[in-house]
């Protein structure tokens, strides 16, 4: 079989990350306590390779959901091609496995004393320390964009019940109505996802609603994968999205009970709002010490061990890792690469240069993707994306190319899935 950048991006992610934990494997570090906040794309997957590399490990996952909502996937649930029980995942295998769930969530973080705060008041004591809270929203940034406001318009970027409420939102619309999303400016989760999101609605719309409109409002002047999705959109949904940007695209006022969005220039009214609020790391990160001015958390990018706390790992959306994107297949990898060197360190072995992947896809419309694929090595103290390895579909490929690609995309995500709920 030809080993094409296709096949390279289903299995990137397993075998880059095998130097690095074939490394950790030997001695025991038998009684140490690890505890792992978050149960998402970075933290469920820290958590079984932790416990997979040394099983005389004490393992902690501190998640206050009971099911885990992927965040991929998701668009495809508002585009009505996927259910939400499709893209639930319960905590059941990593139990099985010897993980201890507990699920709450983690009031605080004493980093010097090196204990969890859970709201009863119970203290989890740790030997390291994996955090994993992915994105909170900057509430009140731009005006009128508020939690309650989130009721309205709903943002839907982080998957579940906002998820449902969009749907919702969407079947109930009428046909001729009118779809109005503003993503937000860099850097936030998923930059491919409002693309992936306008499609998978454009796709909804044009068998079910097709009188209806798509307005985009976004205050960058390019987005991920553009040259992909715009000349797509004008061949399956020609005339039905109006994209915005920069000034033209800059919401300064949310007007929730309105469900209109306000630029520097315009007043913009939708019958379906989705305003996806500016982020930064989530709140545990923050108000912990992890996070520096910008929000996001500071790391060793060899290691995803925090710069500000010792012996605390921050890996996923919440991590400074640049040139990695904030996407679930970056925060798998960067799962692996902090638990191979927290089993390194305690066995007291010699931690390795970790080499990291990550691809994304990205329905356009059903049998229809694209994706964007890189693999990332470390090197003079920061990661480097390695010139000439993944790669972007080709502008110019068959229609049985992209009905390769959509296949695969389903099945990376019940390969990633299965690797980390089991």
């Amino acid at each position: 079989m030809k080993f094409t950048r296709r096949h390279f991006t289903g299995f990137a992610g397993t075998l880059l990350a095998a130097p690095a934990l074939i490394a950790g494997r030997g001695a025991s570090a038998a009684g140490a306590r690890v505890i792992v906040i978050g149960g998402g794309f970075g933290g469920a997957t820290a958590a079984r390779y932790l416990k997979s590399l040394d099983k005389a490990l004490e393992v902690t996952l501190v998640e206050p959901a009971s099911t885990f909502v992927t965040c991929p996937f998701s668009n495809l649930v508002l585009g009505g091609l996927k259910q939400m029980e499709e893209i639930s995942h319960s905590y059941d295998g990593l139990e099985k496995i010897g993980v201890k769930v507990v699920r709450a969530a983690a009031e605080s973080i004493n980093t010097d004393r090196k204990w969890v705060n859970l709201p009863n008041g119970e203290l989890l004591k740790y030997d390291r320390l994996v955090v994993s809270p992915g994105i909170d929203f900057r509430w009140g940034e731009i005006e009128g964009s508020t939690f309650e406001a989130a009721e309205h318009v709903p943002h839907a970027w982080k998957a579940g019940t906002q998820t449902v409420l969009l749907r919702k939102q969407l079947t109930e619309m009428k046909d001729g109505g009118v779809f109005l999303i503003s993503p937000p400016g860099n850097p936030f989760r998923c930059p491919p996802g409002p693309g992936e999101r306008i499609s998978m609605i454009a796709s909804y719309f044009k068998t079910h609603k097709p009188k209806s409109k798509i307005i985009v409002l976004d205050p960058k002047g390019a987005f991920s994968k553009e040259s992909l999705f715009a000349p797509a959109w004008e061949e399956l949904y020609p005339g039905m999205i109006d994209y915005r940007k920069t000034e033209a695209g800059r919401v300064v006022r949310v007007d929730a009970e309105n469900l209109t969005l306000h630029t520097e220039f315009d007043e913009v009214k939708g019958d379906v709002v989705n305003f996806i609020p500016p982020q930064f790391a989530g709140e545990i990160a923050r108000k912990s010490g992890l996070a520096d001015d910008s929000g996001w958390c500071p790391v060793n990018q060899q290691t995803f061990a925090s710069t500000l706390a010792k012996d605390v790992f921050v890996i996923g959306d919440a991590s400074i890792a640049t040139p990695m994107p904030k996407s679930g297949f970056s925060a798998n990898n960067q799962g692996k690469v902090a638990a191979a060197a927290i089993v390194s360190g305690l066995q007291g072995r010699e931690i390795s240069d970790p080499k990291l992947a990550n691809t994304c896809y990205s329905m356009i419309a059903p049998n229809h993707a694209v994706s964007v694929s890189a693999v990332y090595s470390f090197d003079k103290g920061k990661l480097h994306a390695v010139e000439g390895a993944g790669g972007l579909t080709p502008a110019d490929a068959s229609a049985e190319d992209r009905r390769l690609e959509a296949s695969y995309a389903d099945g990376w995500y019940r390969s990633i899935t299965t690797e980390m709920f089991g």
